[in-house]
């Protein structure tokens, strides 16, 4: 009772997710992702310009030296300015695309502060185990929700858990705090990926790959496996919760003794729908 009190204390949160005919990133939800999201318009500055002066040289090239009107070739075979110009300018242009880019590389795999929370992430054919490597391990696994197992989920709400993606136990962290993840395989190569989030990494059987996020907005954030892995690759989804830190304390705790019943309290709290918790 103390634990649903604790969660009730918030309202409705933002809940991210792939949308129909979607052709941009999803809303950043860490400044990692916010980095990301900038380079790529950033690059835009030079890849459309380059694009278009190349589409033009060709086209220009086709017109005017085409053979009805050029029928003895030119047998040119040095020219100085022109040799100096494709060198350099393409060594000026990726100075400038090589600098950004090393110092976003930085920062994902650096982050800027020590952990708060760390999360084994281990990939099955064809959900995920997950693992919280606190002072009271909790472990469980996570699979995609059955269309017939919604209701007794109390996840109806298709805009909010949509099909394909929603699962039966979401990973819960809290906002504003350092989260790494140690990704892993148990038997075939998957991925972990979040593009909200702005990361994804390999799950290789026998060896550990390690991703970190801070998330600075609460909701529902999904992903799924990004390495094909078998038959039914498509069918598993990665769905991240964040809440407030008071919720994510009373989720821990609840979910030690009983994971549905923790599940519901806290859709319950961030769903603004009480009714969520006395769901069959």
């Amino acid at each position: 009772m103390a634990a649903s009190a604790t969660l009730a204390l918030t309202g409705a949160a933002l809940a991210d997710q792939p949308r129909p005919w979607e052709w941009r990133f999803q809303e950043p939800a860490t400044a990692i992702m916010e980095q990301i999201e900038w380079f790529e318009a950033y690059t835009l500055w030079f890849i459309v310009p380059i694009t278009l002066l190349v589409l033009g040289l060709l086209a220009w090239c086709i017109f005017r030296f085409r053979a009805s009107v050029n029928p003895n070739p030119s047998r040119t075979s040095h020219n100085t300015a022109i040799e100096l110009i494709w060198t350099i300018g393409p060594v000026v242009i990726l100075l400038f695309l090589a600098v950004p880019s090393f110092q976003l590389l930085t920062a994902q795999y650096t982050p800027g502060e020590e952990p708060a929370l760390t999360l084994k992430a281990t990939a099955n054919q064809w959900n995920w185990d997950y693992e919280y490597q606190v002072e009271q391990p909790l472990s469980f696994n996570s699979v995609m929700l059955a269309e017939d197992a919604r209701e007794a989920a109390g996840k109806q709400d298709i805009g909010k858990y949509p099909r394909l993606l929603a699962v039966n136990n979401e990973i819960v962290v809290p906002v504003n705090e350092t989260v790494r993840v140690l990704v892993t395989a148990s038997d075939v190569i998957h991925a972990f990926a979040m593009p909200a989030f702005g990361i994804k990494s390999d799950a290789v059987p026998g060896r550990i790959n390690e991703v970190w996020f801070k998330a600075t907005k609460t909701g529902l954030f999904y992903g799924q496996c990004s390495e094909l892995c078998g038959k039914d690759h498509a069918f598993m989804p990665i769905a991240i919760r964040v809440v407030e830190q008071g919720q994510y304390d009373s989720w821990l705790t609840a979910a030690r003794s009983d994971m549905d019943a923790a599940n519901k309290a806290l859709m319950a709290a961030v769903d603004g729908n009480n009714k969520v918790a006395d769901a069959n």
